[in-house]
């Protein structure tokens, strides 16, 4: 496996709330994108810490997981990670209220565990192929259009589609979404901020996969794309590739 990233502030924003990160171990890795929400600059310390308690949490761990070992691993990070900012936004006053996204995919040459929070996204694609998104918005528009209240294109231009239900660090406890997936030679993971892929269809991040340039230009390309359509959002994206073409990072 190899990966790469890519963040930007977008061209409206004056700092960069996305916090992202890739950690390498024993025939595994960890990918996560982070996006932080709340006052002035409490949304890059939700993202940062996020990334920062991911990292040390994975300095502790050795060795190539079982599926169910690095499921429970995966989730109870989440768990820790989520009671961690909640406990800090409240003794910290600048920061109250502060949250972030986060999708974490755990990497294995066999199987991915995928874990998921917020609207940050985590999608897999492989050549000839549409991306094709395995992780599911916990957004109001989401519930919204799995109810029948809207149809797929109210929900792309929805005033609300920014409004999420859930994000790690705004309540004690956290529902946790995770999934399992084995995955074979020459698929790819795309993990990225609402700032992408707002922006940005799964045809479009899928055409710009398929271009023979190596996965480093295309996470240029895909936030060349993201600003020249506005780039009103941080915007951040992880590709790891399942058997290699990227520059480890």
């Amino acid at each position: 496996m190899e990966s790469t990233y890519c963040t930007d502030p977008g061209k409206v924003r004056d700092h960069n709330e996305d916090s992202v990160g890739i950690f390498f171990g024993e025939n595994c890795l960890l990918g996560i994108v982070a996006d932080g929400m709340g006052g002035h600059a409490a949304g890059e310390i939700a993202s940062r810490m996020a990334v920062d308690l991911a990292s040390a949490k994975w300095d502790e761990r050795s060795g190539t997981p079982t599926r169910d070992e690095a499921e429970t691993w995966l989730n109870h990070l989440v768990r820790n990670i989520n009671l961690r900012i909640y406990e800090y936004s409240g003794t910290h006053e600048a920061c109250k209220g502060m949250g972030t996204t986060f999708a974490a995919a755990f990497c294995t040459n066999d199987f991915v565990v995928v874990s998921t929070v917020g609207d940050s996204r985590v999608y897999i694609w492989n050549q000839g192929s549409i991306a094709r998104q395995i992780s599911e918005d916990h957004t109001l528009v989401n519930e919204l259009l799995k109810s029948g209240q809207i149809s797929k294109e109210d929900a792309e231009i929805h005033p609300k589609k920014h409004v999420l239900m859930r994000a790690l660090g705004t309540e004690p406890t956290i529902a946790l979404d995770t999934s399992i997936f084995d995955w074979s030679k020459g698929s790819h993971l795309l993990i990225c901020s609402d700032g992408l892929t707002n922006k940005l269809s799964g045809e479009k991040l899928s055409e710009i996969m398929e271009e023979a340039t190596g996965l480093h230009e295309k996470t240029e390309k895909m936030i060349n794309e993201a600003n020249h359509a506005g780039g009103e959002d941080n915007i951040s994206v992880i590709i790891i590739s399942q058997d290699g073409g990227g520059e480890k990072q």
